[in-house]
């Protein structure tokens, strides 16, 4: 069942952990939020200008994770994971106090964060939860890269592909249904790479924190991590999760069903782009069903572009 009213946590919750690419240990309190705020972030290690919100507007770089810049150049990265901690745990509102630049990684999933938030009392508050629903199929293809979004008036369905060169990957498919499905395997599903890439990936600056204890490594035809997989298609199943969190900096919880094909975060951040700038979306809350005019939509995200 939809909920009709949005949510926040009931009280701090607190997070320390190692940043994945950055390799510093940061702490992350989240505080109940204020009705119709969305998820906003707080660098604590800086004194002025450090509020940025979580909307794909503010999407300055989406290389290996989604990194969130505000008007003054201040930066969160890597908040992929959580906000999909929050949308499959119907958080709506919440300020995120943050003491460096990038969220931790914990696992490598978003496994770690649910089983902690949802043992903590969530607070129904007294606004209306926003949807987006989409009204004739959009689509967008850049390259070999596609994904397509068409109507669905219950949920948010996820039909995602993943085609690698790799005998482990390979090609894997998943469809998953956010309102109806068990999530469990999206929720576990860890971030991923093939150990050939890790070289490079560091020179680039990125990964210092990588390790088998956050991140599954593909050696050509062999998993270095003990343990193996955690299920079968937790590879496309982690695709999946970096979906969800990246399609709540929408601002919303989208109805829809969602078709990608090697898709990342730089193909989902093109797509809300090019979705929230269209005529083929309409918003509305559970028994308050007009849809708003393009102009009340932006009105919704001009935080975003103020924070």
């Amino acid at each position: 069942m939809k909920e009709i009213y949005q949510k926040t946590v009931a009280k701090p919750i607190i997070f320390v952990g190692k940043g994945l690419h950055s390799g510093k240990i940061s702490k992350i309190t989240i505080l109940p939020g204020e009705e119709d705020q969305g998820v906003i972030f707080k660098r604590v290690d800086l004194k002025d200008n450090n509020l940025i919100k979580a909307n794909y507007k503010n999407v300055s770089s989406a290389v290996l994770c989604t990194t969130l810049e505000n008007k003054h150049g201040v930066k969160v990265s890597t908040v992929e994971h959580l906000l999909a901690a929050f949308y499959i745990s119907g958080i709506d509102n919440a300020l995120v106090e943050i003491n460096s630049q990038e969220i931790p990684i914990m696992d490598g999933s978003s496994k770690e964060f649910l089983k902690v938030i949802n043992k903590t009392k969530i607070k129904k508050q007294n606004s209306k939860r926003k949807y987006l629903r989409i009204l004739k199929k959009i689509k967008l293809i850049d390259g070999e890269r596609e994904i397509s979004l068409e109507p669905n008036k219950t949920s948010l369905e996820v039909d995602f592909q993943l085609d690698y060169n790799n005998k482990i990957i390979g090609n894997q498919r998943n469809i998953i249904n956010f309102q109806t499905d068990n999530l469990d395997e999206i929720i576990e599903a860890r971030t991923f790479c093939l150990f050939e890439d890790i070289e490079k990936i560091k020179k680039n600056g990125l990964a210092k924190g990588g390790s088998l204890d956050n991140a599954v490594v593909v050696a050509k035809d062999k998993i270095l991590n003990v343990n193996g997989l955690r299920n079968n298609k937790e590879f496309v199943n982690h695709k999946i999760l970096d979906l969800a969190g990246d399609f709540f900096l929408s601002g919303f919880r989208v109805e829809g069903s969602v078709k990608c094909y090697q898709g990342g975060h730089k193909l989902t951040n093109m797509f809300l782009r090019k979705l929230l700038s269209s005529n083929f979306i309409k918003l509305y809350s559970k028994n308050n069903e007009d849809a708003i005019s393009k102009k009340n939509l932006s009105n919704y995200t001009k935080l975003a572009v103020n924070a």
